[in-house]
């Protein structure tokens, strides 16, 4: 699926998800195959990524139950098309890949954190010393395990990069309050996320939630949960510190771009080059991977 299209009020349309609609107090969440990189969506779609990523979500959602309050009502498409008839016709276009939610507002902040120095953060600490600003000690080495694991919220921007702030950043745009509740939920998920993980062979190096508050005023987890599209996933067997990591998400895609991109065949705008079917299904299989990896089965819908 590139697009959905249904029967209900779009709300939103993201790189990846599409947003319904249902009435006052509930949302559904449609992820579509859509992949970008590199912050370009690619033309083509990824088979299943839509499918592993809402279930994935669903999967850690029920997980979290009793731990952290969260925007799920269902992704299940029998319950879904139940609760709302509207959608019966189109059961075969959301199944498995959509999500009823109950509305919030949103906090406009990116609850990250890293319990591994990777990514763009040890882009920062090579160059600075820091991270979002503040120091770290010195004699860190690449994918270097954190403890304790490091909260590094980010302002959410609706195109671009995210911008990494500091913590008393937050704290002036949503208020003392608001931040550290934000802050202690989000060590809770990963505190749980990274030990359920690393029991499949999975180190979940680091990864970002949303929140929102309901109608109720309760602040609740919404959004995707640990999924390869948010988070970094590594093997434990193969975690070696002071390297880069092979991860379970969208790798061999951005590794044909950086080829592209270095042998002058695209300059890193949209559009994107083609990808190779080659390419198309190994991302496929890397989402699909991720999935057994971390539920302990395969995906069925």
């Amino acid at each position: 699926m590139l697009s959905s299209d249904l029967p209900l009020p779009k709300i939103g349309r993201g790189k990846v998800r599409d947003i319904y609609a249902v009435d006052d107090d509930r949302l559904l969440l449609v992820t579509t195959d859509r992949i970008s990189a590199f912050d370009v969506v690619m033309a083509e779609t990824i088979p299943m990524k839509g499918a592993v990523l809402t279930q994935i979500s669903a999967w850690w959602f029920n997980e979290l139950e009793g731990v952290v309050p969260h925007h799920m009502i269902s992704a299940d498409s029998d319950e879904i098309v139940a609760a709302v008839p509207a959608l019966k016709p189109h059961r075969a276009e959301i199944l498995g890949r959509a999500m009823l939610c109950k509305r919030t507002t949103v906090f406009p902040i990116e609850c990250v954190i890293r319990g591994y120095l990777s990514g763009s953060a040890w882009k920062e600490y090579v160059a600075s010393g820091t991270l979002a600003g503040e120091k770290l000690k010195a004699g860190l080495v690449e994918s270097e395990k954190l403890e304790p694991a490091i909260f590094s919220p980010a302002t959410k921007a609706e195109s671009g990069h995210d911008e990494n702030i500091t913590i008393a950043r937050m704290r002036e745009v949503v208020g003392d309050e608001v931040a550290y509740t934000l802050e202690s939920m989000t060590r809770a998920i990963y505190t749980l996320g990274e030990e359920l993980a690393r029991e499949q062979g999975i180190i979940i190096a680091d990864t970002k939630f949303e929140f929102g508050r309901d109608k109720d005023g309760r602040i609740i987890l919404i959004d995707e949960v640990m999924t390869p599209d948010s988070s970094r996933f590594w093997s434990v067997d193969a975690y070696k510190p002071g390297q880069p990591q092979a991860s379970f998400d969208k790798q061999p895609l951005r590794d044909y771009l950086d080829v592209e991109r270095r042998a002058g065949r695209w300059n890193g705008d949209a559009p994107p080059p083609p990808l190779p079917a080659s390419v198309v299904d190994a991302t496929s299989r890397r989402y699909l991977e991720a999935y057994r990896r971390v539920t302990g089965k395969e995906l069925k819908i």
